[in-house]
Order: structure tokens, then C-alpha cells, then sequence
């Protein structure tokens, strides 16, 4: 396909370095990267400049982590969405976002295709690609991982060489990346043994929650709506308020998962994440509900959960049944009010405490010592017709030559 500018999701990492100097050679195009602030920190220094210098014809850093955060990550929170049991979803969510702004931009520079660095064994290639679909449906879209013939990522490491490109993975740490401020993820290269221990020196955000502090720490977070907004009385906007639980949840080590998830695509992989506030977000957020969200309401938004992590896994964010299910999630958070006080100790985030002026919790029912609005005997009726239907199953299954007037009369 003819193609004259790309706008290419550019991280300054491996695979992308790679992709924008081969997009420049295979299709003779113009590249804009775009690398989206997401909270990466240090990551993004220097990449405008070596954008530029692997031949980009511009360089836009564009700063989402308030969009992020308060758009993405938290309306996923108040669903606690979570893959498989264990995953947060931290590159998940940070797709859609970033294939959001990369078709803005390809529509501000008047570009004809974007890119990015997924692999075709990847979800990624998937949540990018649907995200397009969504918003941009007649762009081109360009997947080198699909298209080339370099097939490991021993092969980018070399062509890197070839044509002087300074990379941060080496043959001897040759897992990749991810990061943002929801999390760190890891996968690829060393730890493709899923029997194999992760590095000690690998992990970023958190310490090891062996050499975390001797003393707990006990903090506070109130939620309205379902959303955090204070810290230990102090308010601060979403993407503050993760780094700041993050910077905490790091010093003690919460947070760290290691585990072999299903991808989309038909395959497992093995994927190690540190996500120290969103774990500690998400205990708060479940201690707050249980005081405040109707049972039947909360049964029936968590049988969902699952289904609504597969969709943000997926790459089905901007899909109708996603707006469908967060519209839901979003209803069921309107008395979730209150605080949570939470005990952080060498990798454990421990619920001590829960309060809101829209409790439905009732000491005066809920209490085992003398009362007077709950009669006791009250009970025995309701069990009785409760198990009306396991009585009658159990006489029939029994009731042998006795026959049925013998079972009516046991009723």
C-alpha cells in the first residue's frame, strides 16, 4: 500500500527504535513518533532526540497521565477489574488511550497510516488494531512484527547494531518492559521459564518485600462514588493520587505478581507485574463497598467482573458492550462513599478498618449480644421455606414404597 506519513507509537525501547527506521527504509515514508506520557518517569528522557536522530521528521511527547488516570484507570477500579485473579491490567488499559491520541495525531499532521511495535503473537497488535477500527476505521494501519522477516528479538538486537541504534535490551537482559504509572510489566527473554525466579535487580517500583521496613505503615483513603480522592485527609487529583500510593506501596513492597496468563491469541504466557497502588486501590476500594453496595447489587456486578476484565484484555474498550457494562459498574458505585484504613506490611496490603455515612452496616442488627430488632425466631420460618424445594427433592429421590401421599404428609 502507498503510504507517505506514519504516525508510529513510539516508546524509544527496542521494538520501536527498530520499527521507525525500517518503516522509513520499507516505505520510503515520512515518521512522526508519538510517545505518550503515561507516567514512565525517566523512561522518556532523550526520546524526542533519539527519534529524531533515527530519522523521524518529528518527535511529539504528548502528557495523558491525568487522562489516564481518571479516564481509564480509575472507571477499571470501580469495576475491580482484574484478568484472570491476578492481573491489573496495567498495559491493557494504557492501549486505547494511546491509540486514542495517535489517530488525533495522525489527523493533526494529515498522516495516511499509523504503526505500532505489537507482535503478532501478541495482545497488544489486537487492542491497538480495534482501538483504530473504532475511532479511524478508513486509516491504514502498518504492523511490521506481521510483515518482516527479522523474527526474534536476538534479530532487532543486531539490526540495531547494523545501523547504530542505541537499544536498552541486551543479549544478556533481553526480557522486555512495559511501564506506566499503574504499573511495570515484564515478559519475554529470561523469564520465558516459568519455573525460573525473577531477578531480585529486575523490579523497579517495588523493593523486595523481605527488605521492606520492620514497621507497618497505616494509612487512609476516602472514596466518592467509587473513586479515591484523599489520602490520609489529603486531596489530590487521579494521577497524583496513584503516584503518591505508589511511591507508599513501593516502599513496601506490595504488589508484585508473577504469573502464566491466557492470551488472546490461543497461547500462554508468562508475565511478571509490579502495580504497588493500583493493589492497594483496589483492597480500599472492596473494604469501602462492603459497607456501602446493596448485596444483590454487588452479586450481580461481581459475576461481571470477569467478563468485564476480558473485554479491557482483549482490546474491546471502545466496543458497545463495554460503554453497556460501564454504565452499569459506574450505577452500582453511586453510595460507595467512605474510608478505608489499611495496614501496609513487607508485601501484604491488610484492611483494618472501614467507615461511611451511607453504611448499611447496622451494628444494632448485626450484633450477637441482646437486641430488639431482630426476633430469632423469626428465622426458622424462612429456612424452612428456603429448603422447601431441597425437602421435597430428598423425600422423592426416598420415598420407596411409602408412595406420594406419604411424601405430602411429610410436607
Amino acid at each position: 500500500m502507498g503510504v507517505k506519513k506514519v504516525v508510529l507509537a513510539y516508546s524509544g525501547g527496542l521494538d520501536t527504535s527498530i520499527i521507525l527506521k525500517w518503516l522509513i527504509e520499507t516505505y520510503g515514508c515520512e515518521v512522526v513518533a508519538f510517545s505518550a506520557d503515561l507516567g514512565q518517569d525517566e523512561e522518556l528522557n532523550g526520546v524526542e532526540k533519539k527519534a529524531v536522530a533515527t530519522g523521524a521528521i518529528k518527535a511529539r511527547i504528548e502528557d495523558l497521565r491525568e487522562e489516564f488516570a481518571g479516564e481509564f484507570v480509575f472507571p477499571a477500579f470501580r469495576a475491580n477489574a482484574i484478568y484472570e485473579g491476578q492481573y491489573l491490567l496495567g498495559t491493557s488499559i494504557a492501549r486505547p488511550l494511546i491509540a486514542k491520541h495517535q489517530i488525533r495525531i495522525a489527523e493533526e499532521e494529515g498522516a495516511d497510516a499509523v504503526s505500532h511495535g505489537a507482535t503478532g503473537k501478541g495482545n497488544d497488535q489486537v487492542r491497538f488494531e480495534l482501538a483504530y477500527m473504532a475511532l479511524r476505521p478508513d486509516i491504514k494501519v502498518i504492523a511490521p512484527w506481521r510483515e518482516w522477516d527479522l523474527k526474534s528479538r536476538s534479530d532487532l538486537i543486531a539490526f540495531a547494531q547494523r545501523h547504530g541504534i542505541p537499544v536498552p535490551v541486551t543479549k544478556a537482559k533481553p526480557y522486555s518492559c512495559d511501564r506506566n504509572m499503574l504499573h511495570i510489566s515484564y515478559e519475554g527473554g529470561i523469564l520465558e521459564d516459568p519455573w525460573s525466579e525473577p531477578d531480585p535487580e529486575m523490579f523497579i517500583m517495588t523493593v523486595n518485600p523481605e527488605d521492606a521496613p520492620d514497621a507497618p505503615q497505616v494509612i487512609e483513603i476516602d472514596y466518592e462514588r467509587g473513586d479515591p480522592v484523599a489520602v490520609d485527609g489529603v486531596r489530590m487529583s487521579p494521577a497524583l493520587l496513584l503516584q503518591h500510593l505508589n511511591k507508599i506501596g513501593g516502599k513496601h513492597g506490595i504488589g508484585r505478581v508473577d504469573l502464566v496468563e491466557n492470551r488472546f491469541v490461543g497461547m500462554k504466557s508468562r508475565g511478571v507485574y509490579e502495580t504497588p497502588g493500583g493493589t492497594i486501590m483496589r483492597t480500599a476500594h472492596r473494604a469501602v463497598e462492603s459497607i456501602t453496595m446493596d448485596r444483590e447489587v454487588m452479586h450481580l456486578r461481581d459475576g461481571l467482573i470477569s467478563e468485564y476484565s476480558r473485554m479491557i484484555y482483549n482490546g474491546f474498550w471502545y466496543s458497545p458492550e463495554m460503554r453497556y457494562l460501564q454504565t452499569m459498574m459506574d450505577l452500582a458505585q453511586e453510595n460507595v462513599w467512605g474510608t478505608a484504613r489499611l495496614k501496609l506490611y513487607k508485601g501484604n496490603c491488610q484492611v483494618i478498618g472501614r467507615r461511611s455515612e451511607k453504611s448499611l452496616y447496622q451494628p444494632s442488627f448485626a450484633t450477637f449480644e441482646e437486641d430488639d430488632v431482630y426476633r430469632q425466631d423469626e428465622a426458622g420460618g424462612f429456612i424452612r421455606l428456603l429448603g422447601l424445594r431441597l425437602r421435597i427433592e430428598s423425600l422423592v429421590k426416598n420415598r420407596g414404597a411409602h408412595g406420594r401421599k406419604a411424601v405430602e404428609g411429610t410436607l
